[in-house]
């Protein structure tokens, strides 16, 4: 009895060392599927082939996440799409990650759920005339991805269009750029995203997209278990939250928004149109001024300005009271009420993600369930950041007419209030420009000044700097320095941008005055600018040719004060 129990034993250590050795282990899992999936090889953000050759992008992010919560392995190859789609045809590869559903391809496929829209767009050169619509294409010489969806349809649609067909959307965008036929159509996010990466600047996407579609994964007709495989796994990860996550990494800000037209609609009608009132009037009341002034003698020209200055300034602060009064009460209803809508869209996520788990069909406010899911939550955030927008334009109006009070000047080192305005633009500067430098002026006077109000005058000056870039090539050299005659200090701003027209430099720093108004612009910026420098006895000059760059100077008095006050604030 004893020597059984001694085997039994002895067998029962030998089953453990044959699961814990690695030889085993790889005996063990031997058995999990390998499955070839296939794509397009340059179908950027979707998927691509990186610098280093390997497949990466929304696509085949998702297809491995897929592949860990199934418990199966994939191999993931990328090639030109029309070799793709045959080597599925002849069982190469056993799926496709990204291919857009339509009618006639399901008679050769089977497709999962959507994972994302496809939108279709018309790109065309600058100066050309734009294309609205298909239909506007007859007649046309039109660039497309050979075999893509976009293909399938104008060959189904029996329109008069001479195709010319590439292996990439990008081949597709050099050919337009290089001046060749008439117009493309492309993804809309590929378009934009390769555009952008390829320095396309003389294309411009026509309008809204034409045509969208459903992007699924597809298998050979027939391939009952391999579809089922995948379309659980694309459950899993939409249930779970992650195939949300992979979708923002990767679309970001590039996501078609044509659902928030409504949301700017309804903000115009509410706001803008009665400040766009309000300004046109204050526009008219000082044309009609600046007329009255021009017929007085010139003996009286300077008093009379000063009068304008006063009554303009006084006239301002009134309008901006009420302005904000106006303004801020719909608004705060907007910022109180849409965290709360944010957070009940949230909450009702589980439930709605189970209803349309079995009722795929399910549709929100006329759209598919699976798109609303995932363009709602940043529908919202654009309501909350437009909101706050409205918020900082009407701060913006009060900081122009305020009053600051001079009791919170003490000496700075201009330096300093420099170095903490840079660090404030740093990703801004980053962005514009190659060449950046501060030119640090040494043994500088002290300045008696409000740190956060100079501060916000040397940001706004940069800020501006940037804008005006064109390539990143150009230069922003800021500089510091004492007055010859040492009762001033000078902060030096020059860009080498797109400089200003000689008819606007007289113009910089009225009140709304802005020559980027269609890019956000209100024209307080450079005004309110003004108003602190003078506040502080100081001057700020521009010199600029248009084509040329710009040189911006700001001076501040150096003030004397006993010797027992000369301690310098730092403000880093």
């Amino acid at each position: 009895m004893a020597k059984i129990k001694r085997l039994s034993f002895g067998v029962i250590l030998s089953v453990l060392f044959l699961f814990s050795c690695p030889a085993f282990a790889e005996i063990k899992t031997s058995h999990i599927r390998t499955i070839t999936v296939g794509g397009d090889f340059y179908y950027p953000p979707y998927e691509f082939l990186d610098d280093d050759g390997r497949p990466t992008g929304y696509a085949v992010e998702l297809t491995k996440a897929i592949a860990e919560v199934m418990g199966i392995k994939v191999k993931i190859r990328l090639g030109p799409w029309g070799k793709m789609r045959k080597e599925l045809e002849e069982g190469k590869v056993d799926a496709l990650q990204g291919m857009v559903y339509t009618d006639e391809r399901q008679k050769n496929y089977d497709f999962t759920p959507p994972h994302a829209i496809i939108h279709q767009s018309i790109f065309h050169r600058k100066g050309d005339a734009p294309a609205p619509d298909m239909q506007s294409l007859s007649g046309k010489e039109v660039i497309i991805q050979n075999k893509g969806s976009i293909h399938d349809t104008f060959l189904n649609s029996g329109m008069n269009v001479t195709l010319i067909p590439t292996d990439t959307h990008a081949s597709a965008l050099r050919l337009l750029a290089s001046g060749k036929h008439d117009y493309a159509v492309v993804a809309n996010l590929p378009g934009q995203y390769l555009g952008k990466k390829l320095q396309l600047s003389n294309l411009v996407m026509s309008g809204t997209p034409i045509k969208s579609f459903r992007y699924c994964y597809a298998v050979k007709k027939g391939n009952v278990e391999l579809l089922a495989l995948l379309n659980e796994g694309l459950s899993i990860l939409k249930n779970t939250g992650r195939h949300q996550k992979i979708y923002e990494k990767w679309f970001g800000v590039y996501e078609p928004k044509t659902i928030a037209w409504t949301l700017i609609i309804k903000t115009s009608l509410v706001v803008i149109i009665p400040l766009v009132l309000i300004l046109a009037g204050v526009m008219y009341w000082n044309r009609t001024l600046k007329r009255e002034v021009a017929i007085r003698t010139n003996e009286i020209y300077q008093q009379q300005q000063q009068l304008i200055q006063a009554d303009k300034m006084s006239t301002l602060g009134i309008m901006a009271s009420g302005v904000a009064h106006e303004i801020n009460n719909p608004n705060s209803l907007v910022l109180l009420n849409t965290p709360i809508i944010k957070d009940a869209f949230e909450d009702m996520l589980p439930v709605m993600d189970e209803y349309y788990r079995y009722h795929p069909e399910f549709t929100l406010a006329g759209l598919d369930y699976d798109r609303l899911r995932d363009e709602l939550p940043e529908i919202i955030s654009e309501m909350l950041a437009g909101a706050k927008r409205i918020k900082g334009i009407v701060e913006d109006l009060k900081d122009y007419s305020r009053i600051e009070d001079t009791k919170d000047m003490a000496p700075i080192d201009i330096n300093n209030i420099i170095d903490t305005s840079i660090r404030l633009v740093e990703s801004h500067l980053k962005k514009a420009t190659d060449n950046f430098k501060f030119i640090r002026g040494k043994e500088l006077k002290p300045v008696m000044c409000n740190i956060q109000r100079i501060e916000q005058v040397i940001v706004n000056l940069l800020m501006n700097a940037c804008q005006a870039l064109t390539s990143r090539q150009q230069s922003v050299i800021i500089s510091s320095y004492n007055s010859r005659d040492g009762a001033s200090v000078i902060v030096q701003i020059q860009d080498q941008g797109a400089g200003i027209a000689p008819e606007h430099i007289g113009h910089l720093t009225d009140p709304f005055f802005t020559t980027k108004r269609n890019s956000g612009g209100t024209g307080l910026g450079l005004s309110v600018s003004a108003n602190i420098v003078k506040e502080h006895s100081g001057t700020l000059t521009f010199e600029s040719n248009a084509g040329r760059g710009s040189n911006v100077r700001l001076s501040i008095p150096v003030k004397e004060y006993p010797v027992s006050e000369k301690k310098v604030i730092s403000c880093i």
